[in-house]
């Protein structure tokens, strides 16, 4: 030490920003070097008089093991300094006396405030990132979207959910040619070669057939570059449109058959509209015969419109149809039979059919007296008579039935109808004690319901 000159030391240790303290075996300040250190208010004291209270009981008991043990120590100290307040680490050096006796010692502070402040900005820095990305992949986990990287030769480097049927670590590591379902594969590959050929990002709605049936994807696929702008892979996000895919498919199905239906509903209208007219006798007679159809076909229509034309309840249908006499059910009305789902075209037929036989019920038959009753059953047939359904509608005690002379509107649209339009057997039994009507409804006219 003493063969570098005062001048180049003080240089040295000013360009590292280091602190030199030399102080005796009472810790009073020997002598002193630093950047903006008033040396004069430290020589002669001690770290009793200048430390402050929070960090003085470490620092000195630190120092006095260096002075009791001859061996060196190092720790933190926070100073306040002219240019505001800064963290220090610590070395210090026992020093030793001709006769090896400890004399005391030399500290060197390091100033470490810029690193100590980085390391904390760091370690924010990565809590923060990692509580942004544990954000990201709960979002992911919980949503219809998965988000992949892959390397040039496609790859899989990462990946946020399962896919096609396939936990994650049975995709990290593989190929498209090893996870992709075969039938997708080369329309999704041919997709991503573009990407890394054109350097151009590539969309696609993409069809994959899994073991669990059809699924489909809205495919954005994005190269992936490195620092110096060469493509290293690709980014890719998939998107699972199943649902909307379905839906759409349903709403084109509902327009088609919206189309369809239209088209028949118009030429029931009509073929109502002449009957009724053929058998009236005067405008007031057909606007309440005409209206009173019209709107049982109306109601046939709300309950297919509430099951989206799914198909309709057979016990729904006949309650709608029998509205005005619901609150005789149990006293002149009583309905029986499980649970079956017409099909739209079977509801619409047999709802104005049940019109009609309620209708006429309501004017000659059952309901046309106080003791009346009107029985409505159904039941499945067996196999042996083709799964359909076999309604029944029986009336009793009411005044004594006559067979009509001529079949008017009401007797076409109960059998002509439902034959033409639903290929049911269709009987109609005029007996004195009451009417007896059975129709036959084959399975092809039944749906399993949503």
């Amino acid at each position: 030490m003493h063969d570098v000159p005062a001048e180049q030391l003080k240089a040295a240790l000013a360009e590292a920003n280091i602190y030199v303290f030399r102080q005796d075996a009472d810790l009073r300040y020997l002598w002193v070097h630093g950047p903006s250190l008033a040396r004069e208010s430290l020589t002669g004291r001690a770290d009793e008089e200048l430390l402050p209270s929070s960090e003085r009981e470490v620092v000195i008991a630190v120092k006095q093991r260096v002075l009791q043990s001859g061996r060196p120590a190092d720790c933190e100290v926070s100073y306040a300094l002219p240019d505001g307040r800064k963290l220090f680490a610590l070395h210090i050096h026992p020093n030793f006396g001709p006769d090896g006796q400890v004399v005391g010692i030399t500290t060197t502070a390091t100033d470490i405030s810029r690193s100590h402040s980085t390391q904390k900005e760091q370690h924010d820095l990565s809590e923060e990132l990692a509580g942004t990305l544990q954000r990201y992949e709960t979002a992911l986990r919980g949503s219809n979207v998965t988000v992949y990287t892959q390397d040039r030769d496609l790859r899989y480097a990462s990946i946020s959910n399962p896919m096609f049927d396939r936990k994650i670590e049975d995709i990290i590591g593989h190929t498209d040619e090893d996870v992709l379902p075969a039938a997708s594969r080369p329309a999704i590959i041919a997709l991503k070669r573009a990407a890394l050929e054109t350097g151009s990002p590539q969309d696609s709605e993409v069809c994959v057939q899994t073991a669990a049936g059809e699924r489909w994807h809205d495919l954005h696929i994005e190269p992936l570059r490195d620092i110096m702008g060469s493509i290293v892979g690709l980014s890719c996000a998939a998107v699972d449109i199943t649902e909307r895919k379905e839906g759409e498919a349903h709403l084109r199905l509902l327009m088609r058959e919206l189309t369809h239906r239209s088209k028949n509903l118009l030429a029931v209208i009509q073929a109502m509209a002449r009957q009724t007219a053929r058998h009236v006798g005067s405008i007031d007679a057909f606007l309440t015969q005409f209206g009173a159809r019209l709107q049982a076909l109306a109601t046939s229509h709300d309950l297919l419109v509430q099951e989206s034309w799914y198909g309709v309840s057979l016990s729904e249908l006949v309650r709608s149809q029998l509205g005005h006499y619901l609150d005789r059910i149990g006293t002149q009305v009583s309905l029986d039979g499980p649970a079956v789902v017409l099909k739209p075209e079977a509801a619409q037929s047999l709802g104005l059919a049940l019109h009609e036989l309620a209708t006429n019920a309501a004017k000659y038959g059952a309901l046309s007296v106080p003791g009346g009753h009107v029985s409505i059953r159904w039941k499945r047939m067996p196999a042996t008579e083709g799964h359909g359904v076999d309604v029944c509608w029986q009336e009793a005690d009411g005044p004594k039935v006559k067979a009509p002379k001529q079949r008017g509107f009401g007797s076409m649209v109960i059998e002509q109808n439902l034959r033409r339009s639903l290929d049911a057997e269709v009987t109609m039994d005029f007996a004195p004690a009451g009417l007896h009507c059975r129709i036959a409804i084959p399975v092809t006219q039944l749906s399993v319901g949503r």
